[in-house]
């Protein structure tokens, strides 16, 4: 059998699909399993366990529904049995459609579910890895167990003792530290934990506000910038070479959490219920929690234009949080 994956198109969605990877492997042992993944994130797949072959998609050589079309209709020779999409997009639909797989598997949406042979109804109110796995469950009709997330981090080096990774950023405003807070935030960390180098990633286009958030902070001599120096490979064997991650709710935070690294996740717009990172184990979700506008779940803060939720945050519990895992000096 050959089983093709739509995969998600943001990052930290993308690690919490890697459950559901692992739970269409238990259920097809012998498949060849492979995924069609946005280019930008294609050099995350062979993290994923279970994987054979990645399909890199590109918005921009591929533009359009016509395009989507002319990507899918590339892979028909393939002679795919079973194709699951997990975007839940129109133009996903279309991708699947034209592979020509014997079953398209996803949920419904209007517009779009009829290019599916089998389109089911996404629960509501659910963590996004169990949303999932629920559309294996209702087209296998199985209860299945539902596995942590997981990546494969290639690091042979070992943990380094109190160093800790800080993602400050976010695709969203209103997920994003805001500048003034963050730097106080770096100035109470290094002032506290006087034995900790506290490492600083982003992407290239958040370089910027990295170095922002490190000019003018206190003891910057502790503050390392990784921002747009790593590659997604090389990022999770930082994490999982790191004590511990404080972070905005974003990808970064998925993915550290994915590796086994000790993860404290700062929310503010975001849901947890939905969007915090999945395994439990060494897991810390901290949120101010006293606005009536919380979680709000927009991607801009509408009411006080920087997110009150975020610049609010208590400062000791992110230090009780990290002391979990930190020797006090």
């Amino acid at each position: 059998m050959k089983i093709l994956i739509r995969l998600p198109n943001w990052l930290g969605d993308v690690v919490m699909s890697t459950a559901f990877v692992a739970t269409v492997k238990q259920l097809y042992p012998d498949a060849q399993i492979d995924a069609i993944i946005k280019k930008e994130l294609s050099n995350i797949v062979p993290l994923i366990p279970g994987l054979t072959q990645i399909h890199p998609f590109s918005k921009q050589e591929f533009s359009g529904l016509s395009g989507v079309y002319r990507f899918g209709k590339k892979l028909r020779t393939e002679r795919y049995d079973l194709f699951f999409n997990l975007p839940q997009s129109l133009s996903s639909f279309v991708m699947g459609w034209a592979t020509s797989a014997k079953k398209r598997v996803g949920f419904g949406k209007e517009g779009g579910s009829f290019l599916l042979t089998n389109s089911y109804k996404k629960p509501a109110n659910v963590h996004r890895v169990d949303e999932y796995v629920s559309l294996l469950e209702q087209f296998t009709g199985k209860t299945l167990p539902h596995e942590p997330v997981k990546l494969n981090a290639v690091t042979t080096s070992p943990k380094q003792t109190n160093q800790v990774l800080i993602n400050f950023n976010s695709e969203a405003s209103s997920r994003r530290m805001p500048l003034d807070k963050g730097r106080a935030l770096l100035n109470t960390l290094t002032s506290t934990f006087t034995n900790t180098t506290f490492c600083l990633i982003g992407s290239s286009k958040e370089a910027v506000f990295v170095s922002q958030l490190i000019i003018g902070s206190e003891n910057s001599d502790r503050l390392e910038n990784y921002a747009g120096k790593t590659d997604l490979p090389g990022l999770c064997n930082l994490m999982a070479q790191s004590t511990a991650m404080l972070t905005t709710d974003s990808g970064p935070a998925h993915l550290a959490n994915s590796v086994g690294t000790p993860v404290i996740a700062l929310f503010g717009a975001g849901n947890e219920h939905n969007t915090a990172p999945y395994n439990k184990q060494n897991l810390t979700v901290l949120r101010y929690g006293k606005l009536t506008c919380e979680p709000c779940v927009r991607n801009t803060c509408k009411l006080y234009g920087v997110p009150k939720c975020m610049e609010l945050l208590d400062e000791l519990q992110i230090i009780n949080a990290l002391s979990l895992y930190l020797n006090h000096a």
